[in-house]
């Protein structure tokens, strides 16, 4: 097995690629915001990239896609106050809080 597949098989490897994949969608997305009708190839790419990332790690859909939804919010906080100078508010970290906690829930609990 290769390095990466075992690196893909533990529950870090795959919340590192979720990590990844989100990060550029979160780039992609602030360039459309900041260029709405502006085409820009950039932004293509980063959007196509992170579709291929996003479905590396081997978990079932919804597994994938509500972990992911996590990373999403948690990367977007991040960006929104660097490329757009908005801070967030105390509604988005209570929200945020609770989309955390179930992103926690979703990878960690063991049926």
């Amino acid at each position: 097995m290769s390095f990466a597949l075992r690196m893909l098989s533990q529950p870090a490897g795959a919340f590192a690629v979720l990590v990844l994949a989100a990060v550029l969608e979160v780039l992609d997305d602030s360039c459309f915001q900041s260029g709405f009708y502006r085409p820009v190839s950039a932004n293509r790419a980063a959007a196509l990239l992170a579709g291929a990332v996003v479905n590396v790690p081997r978990w079932d859909l919804g597994r994938l896609l509500g972990v992911y939804v996590v990373v999403f919010f948690v990367a977007a906080q991040i960006v929104n106050p660097i490329r757009f100078g908005h801070a967030p508010t105390p509604p988005i970290y209570a929200g945020g809080a609770f989309i955390v906690a179930g992103g926690l829930v979703m990878m960690f609990w063991k049926i």
